[in-house]
């Protein structure tokens, strides 16, 4: 497949994340909004590190490993490195119930709303600087009040 094309069907992902969250966000479902968020934020990393270098970008969740790899972490102020600490815990994996209870303790509907608010701003950011690529506009941080 061709680098454009994978870096478009990361991107395609990455809006369909944020969409997802967005309708999960209407049903009150918190932790499966934090969770997509942190997919979106993942997916929009491996994106650009899709977009700027000729291997497969390494087959992690870590936003921070993805970071390093981008060449992101100096890049990033401090209230974006705050707010990539926090989605840490929001990666659903095969979990036992009171790991995945721990981090729904830590949801509501004002904690959700700003992490998609946050989540599009960060993947915006990150697609702002795909080289030869305007970012998309199908998730406009201004879209939500």
């Amino acid at each position: 497949m061709a680098k454009e094309n994978i870096v478009k069907a990361w991107l395609d992902h990455v809006h369909e994340d944020i969409s997802a969250a967005e309708c999960l966000f209407q049903g009150g479902h918190w932790l499966y909004v934090a969770f997509l968020c942190h997919q979106a934020i993942e997916k929009a990393l491996k994106a650009y590190y899709s977009a700027t270098h000729d291997d497969d970008p390494r087959y992690t969740h870590s936003h921070s490993k993805l970071l390093e790899d981008c060449g992101f972490l100096d890049q990033l102020t401090d209230e974006q490195l705050g707010f990539l600490d926090l989605m840490v815990p929001m990666y659903i994996e095969a979990r036992y119930p009171e790991q995945k209870d721990a981090a729904a303790r830590m949801l509501n509907k004002d904690a959700c709303d700003y992490i998609i608010k946050t989540t599009i701003e960060l993947t915006q950011w990150i697609e702002e600087r795909l080289p030869e690529t305007k970012p998309s506009t199908s998730c406009d941080a201004t879209s939500r009040s």
